[in-house]
């Protein structure tokens, strides 16, 4: 989740629609000005006991944090507590329960974002060998209740905490218990922002089965294997889902705008302090009606903010947010990327991907996505067959975007190696979740402790 700048300065009244529309419309990019923003979480777990760590025990989150200072990064306050840590990879921030996230730079190519990564994660170890700190790459605590969780010092989180069992069962969950990778891309103009969405969207239940990573819920098999996506479907149905009207004719930045005018608020940001608003709504406060704040007008940072509270499998802010995938390893960490990038960065292999999927309906596609938590690639896919039927044909088209693009590093190997191990996955059949499960029920003996053995 974001982590707000709380230096920046008061910025303008929000005074048109043209305001509303400015940061998708900032976001446009000429395709050598495209870049990469990769960010993954993972669960921080002490290797004595496996418990979570608090953000103030010793050698807990806070101290983490902290030493990250010896790698160049510099804290983040908020309320007098360190929340994030700021660096030329980006921003190391922590999820509500202590979840540690990279968000990293932008950058021009895959080799740089797995290298990026595989910096972040040799720092993040150093730092755990000597605080006798884990770090686990899978999408949801496989033995933790919500209630041995601790809750990290943001003022965002206590609002979304009080909010979520409003609107949805399983919201608290999303927060406490999950973890993702994430890719942030860019796009040319408003024609080719609609359909790297449209792609993205239909193919969010493809890369949701290739990533299936959580299987476990408090220690036994959970029936799911990507039981984080189906925890989305119950968390709140005003900001999730697969947005039909990103498919409808005319689709663009002001149909996106309807939307999020309509997604109900969770804060304003006043005075270094978040705001109760969860609920209310920003037409309102765009007429100074807000409740929280009577008569008050926002301002853009507060539109900035609002783009950062909704949760669809694909999120418009001045980049396109590919938001399907489970939390993982090293590996799987570039090839999130490595999958996007190669799908909708080249404009062949864009088009041919739409030819994918462009025949299937809406009541399909939400068909296609309703059933992959649990069947992954076995789900079965608009005309017949199943998930896995084109996972290949998909993984193809992204092979040849990225042989297209011809990013090579030093040794001259292009951006395709990425792939590899999702290739591996489609090859084999099981996706990371049922191989988890293979090992429970055979050599682990239904010992989910085990599980620690398999950290970064």
């Amino acid at each position: 989740m974001s982590t707000r700048d709380v230096s920046l300065a008061e910025d303008p009244l929000i005074e048109s629609r043209d305001q509303l529309l400015a940061p998708m419309i900032g976001g446009e990019k000429s395709k050598d000005r495209w870049r990469i923003g990769t960010e993954h979480e993972k669960l921080v777990y002490k290797r004595d006991d496996f418990h979570a760590p608090a953000y103030d025990e010793p050698c807990g989150i806070h101290d983490l944090l902290m030493n990250l200072r010896q790698f160049g990064w510099e804290p983040v306050e908020e309320g007098g507590k360190v929340i994030a840590m700021r660096g030329e990879d980006g921003t190391v921030s922590l999820e509500p329960a202590g979840q540690l996230e990279l968000s990293g730079a932008p950058l021009e190519n895959l080799h740089q974002t797995c290298a990026e990564t595989g910096r972040h994660l040799e720092q993040v170890k150093a730092i755990g060998e000597c605080c006798g700190v884990g770090f686990l790459g899978l999408g949801m605590w496989p033995d933790k209740t919500r209630y041995e969780l601790p809750i990290m010092p943001k003022g965002r989180y206590d609002i979304m905490l009080r909010h979520m069992p409003r609107v949805g069962s399983l919201g608290l969950d999303m927060m406490l218990r999950t973890c993702t990778i994430q890719v942030n891309l860019d796009y040319s103009s408003e024609a080719d922002m609609a359909q790297k969405f449209k792609v993205g969207l239909a193919l969010q239940p493809l890369a949701t089965a290739l990533f299936a990573n959580s299987p476990f819920t408090e220690g036994k098999p959970n029936g799911y294997l990507s039981y984080r996506s189906h925890i989305w479907s119950d968390t709140d149905p005003h900001r999730t889902g697969m947005l039909p009207f990103v498919f409808e004719d005319g689709f663009g930045y002001d149909r996106y705008v309807d939307y999020m005018l309509d997604v109900p608020m969770y804060f304003v940001f006043r005075d270094g302090k978040y705001i109760d608003a969860a609920g209310q709504s920003f037409r309102d406060f765009l007429k100074g009606e807000l409740p929280a704040l009577p008569g008050e007008l926002p301002r853009e940072g507060d539109w900035v903010d609002h783009l950062s509270t909704a949760f669809p499998e694909v999120r418009l802010k001045s980049f396109l947010e590919m938001r399907g995938a489970d939390g993982g390893p090293w590996s799987r960490i570039c090839a999130l990327p490595a999958l996007w990038v190669g799908l909708l960065y080249d404009q062949t292999a864009l088009d041919a991907s739409w030819d994918v999927v462009k025949h299937w309906s809406m009541e399909e596609r939400e068909a296609l996505r309703n059933a992959v938590p649990k069947l992954a690639l076995d789900a079965p896919i608009p005309g017949g067959g199943k998930l896995k039927d084109i996972a290949r044909e998909v993984l193809s088209i992204a092979r040849s975007g990225l042989t297209a693009r011809a990013r090579l590093n030093a040794s001259g190997d292009n951006e395709t190696g990425f792939l590899d191990t999702l290739e591996e996955i489609v090859t084999s059949g099981k996706v990371p979740a049922q191989r988890l499960l293979d090992k429970y029920h055979g050599e682990w003996g239904g010992d989910i402790k085990r599980v620690y053995k398999y950290s970064f």
